[in-house]
């Protein structure tokens, strides 16, 4: 008994002489990995040369969660930017093994999320708003709007019911540019990403079948919410 006594002790004030340069230590390794990830993204930014095309910050969250998402299948990875009019490009798809921008095009919000800038967002049935996170990509089919892929909504409470509200990417008349000249903005969806025709089959055969997409907006509720960006990702 006495012995177990002395062990104990002689732990607990061992480990009391330890703790604070442990702690110190592993501060210091978790400021150093952070560190490496945003020279890491700002170096994958620069070579793709994405200054005054592409919002750092959006880009620098998209690819923080883009390296978390374990299920995805290709390294294709699309921003969608609600921080941008509907009148400016703003969904964007980087292949991220060979470091290139593939898209850059002009994309639809949900009615209700805003007129020319999309400003609210949700995840519930027949609000016809868009919704923010991540997504994985899945297959394609064939429906109203034509060729289409669906979405599954990785967050839960902030998208994850992509699928029961049938929020997919797809083409639409309302997307095509010629629209801006006769409204001053971009035609809505019912929620989902809608793409101008020309470009729909192209994006979406390049990020069909498990790529990651990330709906980005300057949401401090969404930021408090998510299930995959950490607070040193959001910078």
């Amino acid at each position: 008994m006495k012995l177990r006594i002395f062990l104990f002790s002689a732990l607990f004030f061992f480990s009391g002489m330890v703790s604070p340069l442990g702690s110190s230590l592993i501060h210091e390794a978790s400021e150093s990995a952070v560190v490496s990830e945003t020279e890491a993204c700002a170096g994958l930014y620069q070579s793709m040369d994405l200054e005054g095309v592409v919002n750092w910050k959006a880009f620098r969250q998209a690819v923080a969660g883009y390296n978390k998402i374990a299920g995805r299948k290709r390294e294709v990875l699309t921003l969608i930017d609600f921080s941008k009019p509907s009148t400016e490009k703003r969904l964007f798809v980087f292949d991220m093994k060979n470091h290139e921008l593939l898209f850059a095009s002009l994309v639809s919000h949900g009615r209700n999320s805003g007129s020319n800038w999309a400003t609210s967002f949700s995840n519930e049935n027949g609000s016809y708003k868009s919704s923010l996170g991540f997504y994985l990509t899945e297959s394609t089919y064939q429906g109203k709007n034509g060729y289409s892929l669906i979405l599954n909504g990785l967050e839960k409470g902030i998208n994850d019911h992509a699928r029961q509200r049938a929020i997919v990417v797809h083409g639409a008349a309302y997307a095509n540019p010629s629209v801006i000249k006769g409204g001053g903005r971009l035609g809505r969806s019912l929620g989902c990403p809608a793409l101008p025709q020309n470009l729909a089959r192209p994006i979406i055969d390049a990020i069909k079948d498990g790529s990651v997409m990330y709906i980005y907006a300057e949401k401090e509720d969404y930021l408090a919410k998510s299930s995959i960006l950490k607070l040193s990702d959001r910078l």
